[in-house]
């Protein structure tokens, strides 16, 4: 194996390991607490729609590769890894910037976006190694157009919780956030074990 490639397999497992905390202890268990301070019922909900992603972020996946591979005869597994990485981590911006925008008070704000930031560095590292692996096989301005959006993902999720909280009355912004976090952790444990952890232990 080349030191380079050595490298970027190593950035890949670091990558996975983010994101599979950031499901675990960070999505599901803020998915778990809300949904414990909306309902008196005794009922898994967060790990119901945890599971719930993951089968629907599985089914996206399969119906995606059977198009996409039809369609393209030298379809390349590795690019739509590093692509669905991408995208999902935007999407792990946004809900970030959701937590700020539907925060109740400054001080509950100011919590979230520094847990944000200290997030955000971990994500720009993941986003990195996939843009390294997609450079050579890309032009430079479509992973310039991919770091941009990560870039402005999270103040867009900001926006949207603002409007959510402005909108609709506290209680349902708490059934929209606890619903969301549940789903979004079962997309990052997807994207972790199939598309970042898997990496490390092909033959």
């Amino acid at each position: 194996m080349k030191w380079n490639e050595g490298f970027l397999v190593t950035g890949t497992q670091f990558a996975g390991g983010v994101f599979l905390g950031t499901g675990l202890m960070h999505f599901l268990s803020d998915s778990n607490e809300t949904f414990g301070d909306l309902t008196e019922k005794e009922y898994p909900f967060a790990f119901m729609l945890a599971s719930a992603g993951y089968l629907l972020t599985m089914l996206a996946d399969s119906v995606i590769s059977y198009v996409y591979g039809k369609q393209k005869n030298n379809f390349d597994p590795q690019i739509q890894d590093d692509i669905l990485l991408i995208f999902t981590l935007c999407f792990h911006s946004v809900f970030e910037g959701v937590a700020i925008g539907v925060a109740e008070t400054k001080a509950n704000a100011g919590q979230a976006l520094w847990t944000v930031y200290l997030h955000k560095i971990f994500a720009a590292i993941a986003m990195g190694i996939a843009l390294l692996r997609m450079i050579l096989d890309h032009p430079l301005l479509s992973c310039v157009a991919y770091a941009f959006a990560f870039a402005i993902s999270s103040p867009i999720g900001v926006a949207i919780g603002i409007i959510i909280d402005a909108m609709t009355q506290g209680a349902i912004a708490d059934w929209i956030y606890a619903i969301s976090m549940g789903l979004a952790c079962g997309v990052f444990i997807y994207v972790s074990i199939n598309h970042l952890l898997s990496m490390g232990y092909k033959p």
